[in-house]
């Protein structure tokens, strides 16, 4: 993939965008709980019929929740991960150190985003909803691989950041405003963050030997699978959160439904994604042509 990123633009057009928390969050700027929080492409909750549309509507927010909680968890890995990288880079091209500090600043931002968010779902929607963790765990976790094997997991996360918001939700009217608007300002920052990272990811690729660039391959894997690891266990989470929130006895074979409705939307949305989306296959594809084919052959099972 030939692509004419650069540490210049990128922080210039940072700059331009630049938001507060504030300015989406607090005050009047309140959740309406009387609306989706999710594009349906991402909750996929209307195929339980069983459901009444308020009930899909429940679970459609405990979807956000999760959502809101999960992006906080893996903010968490990519903030020490970019400062780290930037640690090592500053001297040299002024516009490079000041990217990638400017990528560090909002990937905090974002985690204080995301927390506000979660914090006001919490006061509004009348019971607590369990998440996995702790963070601590998942971020040594992935932060003990190799940089370019994590930069490849970074680089799925931003490019399915981007994906979320243009398809499920840039022209989706029915979502709650809010929500929308959380979205649209991550989107517009995660925008310059792939292009930050896709230049990450290069440099250290090609510093890398074969042997190691295969092995960032398997790591991302690995990575996937922790991952994939905590959504099962979410799943569980999500669906005990709807019986709490509506008070339904689910019968046997409807839990069963649910259950894997929500896993199913789960793994769309944080690994099929990344993993399908052709800006990513195409930087994994220059660096690895093996690597991309292990990621399509992987890829069908999230999708």
């Amino acid at each position: 993939m030939k692509n004419n990123y650069s540490y210049q633009a990128a922080l210039e057009t940072s700059e331009r965008i630049g938001w507060r928390v504030e300015d989406i969050i607090g005050g009047e700027k309140r959740l309406d709980f009387t609306k989706p929080f999710m594009p349906e492409s991402l909750a996929q909750v209307k195929q339980l019929s069983f459901l009444t549309p308020a009930e899909q509507r429940t679970l459609n927010q405990i979807r956000g929740y999760e959502y809101l909680a999960m992006f906080g968890l893996v903010e968490e890995f990519i903030l020490p991960y970019v400062v780290d990288h930037a640690r090592l880079q500053l001297s040299g091209d002024d516009y490079r150190v000041r990217a990638l500090l400017q990528f560090a600043g909002e990937e905090a931002k974002h985690i204080h985003l995301f927390k506000r968010f979660r914090e006001e779902f919490e006061a509004g929607f009348g019971i607590k909803c369990d998440f996995i963790g702790p963070a601590e765990d998942v971020k040594r976790f992935v932060l003990s691989h190799s940089p370019l094997g994590v930069g490849f997991a970074i680089l799925h996360i931003e490019w399915m950041t981007l994906r979320h918001y243009i398809e499920g939700v840039k022209d989706n009217q029915d979502l709650d405003p809010q929500f929308r608007s959380l979205l649209k300002h991550h989107w517009l920052e995660e925008s310059q963050h792939t292009k930050l990272d896709t230049l990450i990811v290069e440099a250290l690729a090609e510093a890398a030997s074969e042997k190691e660039i295969e092995q960032a391959v398997q790591e991302y894997a690995d990575i996937g699978g922790f991952l994939d690891n905590g959504i099962k266990q979410q799943t569980e989470f999500d669906v005990e959160s709807f019986v709490q929130a509506t008070g339904r006895n689910l019968s046997k074979s409807e839990r069963e439904a649910m259950t894997a409705a929500v896993l199913k939307g789960m793994r769309w949305t944080y690994l099929g994604t990344g993993m399908t989306h052709p800006n990513f296959l195409a930087t994994v594809e220059q660096i690895s042509p093996d690597g991309k084919r292990q990621i399509e052959a992987m890829a069908p099972m999230f999708c």
